[in-house]
């Protein structure tokens, strides 16, 4: 099949977008990915990449049109509102452009956010008159408030209005969480249209090397939370639960990532003397998370107290599963029923940093062998119904209607 893949992003950034094409592609699909000029995360144009630099290549047999933005920045609320219409509305133009040399079977639309990715993919419908599959990993306008902070009606109304559009134009819809259905379904008579269709880990974490160069850990009992530091993810409690486990000295948390709260951290390890407790290891490539992981005596996953949170499931907790190693989750809602279900870890309630303290002595004081045990049983539930193998041939027959 002619496959066109519109995702405002793609590599070199680091997206599932990324996944899809390439694995449809060595499936025998042509595969043609409309996508943004690379800015993610830090804000800025990746070096290489510009007005008239690398504007159309070929990434491992895949054709890649990018079309401009205003990059993020900082990531300002100003700032993203101009970076995701402007290339809503740039791409726009290149998918006109695009049906008029190219002819496609089907649109696969990946949208982590924006909701507004979804424009482009509906030019190329309308003219070709071939389906949309729109892939749902955030909800909007919900995550404009959970995320955002945004509770100006008119402005929901607006996106809300813009969402069921792109619903209606969408021959399917997948989920990403089982949460999301309600959502959706309040929307609209979308039932027909529902597709579960969850995330997977990267094959560099679950088939990574675990011996790629990082930086000495600590020594000691290790909790590692990997990903991004922001405020989504509720530091605050984090590093409250931490501090309430300082007298355990061989109990360490290592942050490797970065975002908003980073200087949060900075600054709750120097008010609290926390220097021997709490460790930031900074920013570091995908290929590392493997040694991170193997390193690690749990993995912690958390997420603030939000409507939008507790229906979604973050992707870090299938890398997490495929890691084989024990999950602690300070979080609600579907996340938390997963690391349950799949008796792969604990979970305390969102924002409960005292129940947090609490999950992290009772896997310190497990002995190895239930440990291992308890990562064995999440690798095998990954294996099962979130390996990324599994969910390209899954996706695979979506689109081919079988």
């Amino acid at each position: 099949m002619r496959i066109l893949l519109v995702t405002q992003y793609f590599y070199p950034e680091n997206f599932k977008s990324n996944d899809i094409a390439f694995e449809l592609q060595k499936k025998g699909h042509q595969v043609t990915v409309l996508t943004g000029l690379p800015n993610y995360p830090e804000g800025n144009i990746y070096k290489g990449y510009g007005f008239f630099k690398k504007r159309k290549e070929t990434i491992n047999g895949v054709e890649v049109v990018r079309a401009l933005l205003i990059p993020r920045g900082k990531g300002g609320g100003v700032k993203l509102f101009l970076n995701y219409f402007s290339w809503a509305f740039f791409a726009s133009i290149k998918a006109l452009f695009l049906t008029f040399s190219n002819k496609y079977d089907a649109i696969i639309v990946h949208e982590p956010s924006p909701i507004t990715q979804g424009f482009p993919a509906i030019v190329v419908k309308k003219i070709c008159k071939i389906p949309i599959y729109f892939w749902v990993l955030d909800l909007w306008p919900e995550s404009l408030t959970s995320a955002g902070g945004i509770k100006n009606k008119f402005v929901l109304g607006f996106f809300d209005k813009i969402v069921k559009y792109i619903y209606n134009n969408s021959d399917k819809i997948l989920i990403s969480s089982k949460g999301f259905q309600k959502s959706i379904l309040e929307k609209g008579n979308y039932a027909d249209k529902l597709i579960y269709f969850p995330n997977w880990s990267e094959d560099t974490i679950s088939k990574g090397d675990a011996n790629f160069p990082i930086p000495n850990l600590p020594e000691g009992f290790k909790i590692l939370f990997a990903g991004n530091i922001g405020t989504s993810q509720d530091m605050e409690n984090v590093a409250l639960a931490a501090l309430e486990l300082k007298q355990y000295s061989d109990i360490k948390f290592i942050l490797v990532g970065d975002g908003r709260s980073k200087s949060f951290v900075e600054e709750f390890i120097k008010e609290h003397h926390l220097e021997d407790t709490i460790y930031l290891m900074g920013k570091h490539p995908i290929e590392a998370m493997s040694s991170f992981f193997n390193k690690a005596d749990g993995l912690l996953v958390s997420l603030k107290d939000e409507l939008i949170f507790n229906v979604t499931v973050p992707a870090k907790v299938q890398a997490y599963m495929s890691a084989s190693k024990p999950i602690l989750a300070m979080m609600n809602g579907e996340g938390a029923s997963l690391v349950n279900e799949a008796k792969c870890g604990f979970s305390a309630g969102a924002g409960d940093y005292k129940e947090l303290a609490q999950i992290v002595l009772k896997l310190y004081y497990l002995n190895a062998e239930e440990r291992t045990a308890m990562g064995k049983s999440g690798a095998a539930y990954y294996e099962k119904h979130f390996k990324m193998e599994k969910c390209i041939n899954n996706l695979n027959e979506i689109i081919e209607g079988r």
